[in-house]
């Protein structure tokens, strides 16, 4: 090895290049960034091939001074921070001061600014091996451009792993995307190779603002989308979740902002999947744009160069307050309930020419469970507990009158039709047709029925507490000192979910007692699991999802089968069920139990109005 020496700074600015600079993109959301904190209300963006030839990012922010224009380029130089106090609290989007030297560094670059209305810019330019800064006067409104030409010209080995143009473009796009949902307020537009790609408007009230999100994350999120608001304390979480039935096969669109940054955190996204759990198809993701406001002194985001991963410094009470605000407005979804997007919506960018189409789908169990819902008056007296569900609905005519016809309940109920409407016909002995005011209504009667019956037994073991059940020989599990400590410290979790753990030695459990619904299960790797989840989340979900699974097997044989005919009052019975019942717009397994047909889809179906 050679003596230590000190780097030239050319080199070590092409070395923090690698961190900085990845590709286009990456130049894009540096420069987009800048602007945002420059106080800019308009961003105008230009790429050519893809960005390899060209990027043009001009604002209306506030500019810089011709003194700081040198200083602007050099490496560690920044007007966002000034101490350690100010790092300690980070309210702006870039701060490291790295970016533009870095960029400068593997390209031709050019900047020009005017902190004044009106009179001469001054232009900055920079290339060549030593970096030198030129600077001369020129026109220019007020705000900055910056110029960013033949990307990775003195770094070959950069620019060779570089994909083609279209995929590099792709790529800016979806970093303009994100950067125009993380700031409504800003009208942002892109043009790629002349060609207008997005022109967003500044969106001020939330009809503008879901009007922005459809035109990002398309229309049929919107159209399945809720929106949420929620504070507690110096948190604040607001924004639109997706259905659960608006799943997809990828977490390819999940938008999570905080303090108008986008990031990737696994606290964030084990709550958000905590919260989705018992609604969502197996192997599906859920869908959401969600922006979490907390004081900036109460997150790091000097984290890693991209800025891309946040910590937080209580990543725990974070955590309870993503999942615990998520997982009961998907519990409080009721069918009737109106998404975000279903009213009538306008363009939500300027009119460009060529722009294209918005981006964006009774066994002993049984027995013992018959028990507890013997303690719900309402349902046990209808469906006679889990162990003889299969004429559970026989009882449903108690409700409306067994002879009562149809006709007369919607005369009666005419003032005010409930979301679900009234049945009108079964098909096949598998689905439920009923009229509504929008239309028809198409309900999988077994599904519904099983997620009733689900959340009846679930509360039914709430309102019971979890029993628990003593091993009449103990389970000893060698674990590390650190698992050992985490099960110590969250002792009560275990209690409250019907585990007696106890510390044996320094790396060493003992397991004396299990739920009563997990007796004979494989528990020991169950346990496990949970302290890993303590430890890093500090909470888990997995003793309850366990436990929900039995239920959910008990539910779904207890269920109405196909082929049972109903009563029209039967029918009716289960529709107000469904309007009454937490999750009800999917199955216990995730699929959905009902769907709506308007007038006007039955319309197009038959060409009526053509």
């Amino acid at each position: 090895m050679s003596r230590i020496q000190l780097l030239n700074p050319r080199l070590a600015n092409q070395i923090a290049a690698g961190e900085v600079v990845e590709r286009p993109a990456s130049v894009i959301k540096e420069l987009v960034e800048n602007s945002l904190d420059a106080g800019a209300d308009r961003i105008d963006i230009d790429i050519e091939a893809g960005g390899t030839k060209l990027m043009r990012v001009r604002d209306n922010g506030i500019g810089i001074d011709d003194a700081d224009l040198t200083l602007a380029l050099s490496r560690h130089a920044t007007s966002k921070i000034s101490d350690l106090d100010d790092l300690e609290a980070v309210a702006t989007l870039g701060f490291r001061g790295e970016a533009l030297a870095s960029i400068a560094s593997v390209s031709r670059l050019e900047l020009i600014t005017n902190t004044l209305d009106g009179g001469a810019g001054w232009r900055a330019r920079s290339e060549g091996r030593e970096m030198d800064v030129v600077v001369d006067r020129t026109q220019h409104p007020r705000g900055t451009t910056v110029e960013v030409r033949d990307l990775f010209f003195n770094t070959p080995a950069r620019r060779k792993f570089l994909r083609t143009e279209k995929t590099e473009f792709g790529r800016i796009d979806d970093i303009v995307r994100k950067l125009a949902l993380s700031r409504f307020d800003i009208g942002f537009s892109l043009r790629h190779n002349g060609k207008p790609v997005h022109g967003f408007r500044p969106a001020a009230g939330q009809a503008d603002q879901e009007r922005r999100v459809a035109a990002v994350c398309g229309p049929s999120f919107m159209e399945s989308a809720v929106f949420i608001e929620e504070q507690r304390g110096p948190l604040r979480l607001w924004g639109w979740m997706g259905l659960p039935t608006f799943s997809r096969s990828q977490a390819d669109l999940q938008y999570f902002f905080v303090n108008g940054r986008v990031i990737r955190d696994k606290v964030v996204s084990h709550a958000i999947r905590q919260a989705y759990q018992d609604v969502l198809y197996h192997g599906r993701h859920p869908a959401y744009t969600l922006f979490f406001d907390l004081d900036p002194a109460d997150v790091d985001v000097n984290v890693h160069p991209t800025k891309h991963e946040v910590r937080f410094r209580d990543s725990r009470s974070v955590h309870d307050f993503l999942f615990s605000t998520l997982h009961r407005v998907v519990a409080d979804l009721r069918p009737g309930d109106t998404p975000a997007g279903s009213a009538p919506r306008e363009p939500a960018e300027w009119p460009l020419a060529d722009t294209p189409a918005a981006l964006p789908g009774a066994s002993p169990t049984q027995h013992s469970m018959g028990g507890l819902l013997q303690s719900r008056g309402d349902w046990s007296s209808r469906s006679g507990g889990a162990a003889g569900v299969s004429d559970t609905l026989a009882g449903y005519g108690q409700l409306y009158g067994a002879g009562r016809s149809n006709e007369g309940v919607a005369a009666s109920a005419e003032a005010e039709i409930p979301p679900l409407g009234y049945a009108v016909a079964q098909l096949k002995g598998i689905y439920i047709l009923a009229e509504n005011t929008q239309g028809l209504v198409l309900v999988d009667m077994h599904a519904a029925h099983e997620r009733i019956t689900y959340e009846h037994l679930k509360s039914a073991v709430d309102a019971q507490g979890v029993t628990s059940q003593p091993l009449l020989v103990p389970q000893t599990l060698a674990v590390s000192e650190r698992e050992a400590d985490c099960a110590e410290e969250y002792a009560q979790v275990f209690t409250t979910l019907g585990f007696c753990l106890q510390r044996a030695g320094p790396e060493s459990l003992v397991i004396r007692e299990v739920p009563s619904l997990l007796k004979g299960s494989q528990v020991e790797g169950l346990v496990r699991d949970v302290i890993s989840d303590l430890s890093e989340y500090g909470s888990s979900d997995r003793i309850r999802a366990h436990m929900n699974e039995i239920l959910s097997t008990m539910a779904c044989h207890g269920a109405v089968r196909a082929n049972r005919r109903l009563t029209l009052p039967e029918m009716n019975a289960l529709l107000r069920d469904m309007e009454e019942t937490e999750r009800s717009g999917q199955c216990n397994h995730g699929r959905p139990t009902w769907t709506q047909l308007s007038l006007e889809e039955l319309d197009r179906l038959f060409l009526r109005g053509r």
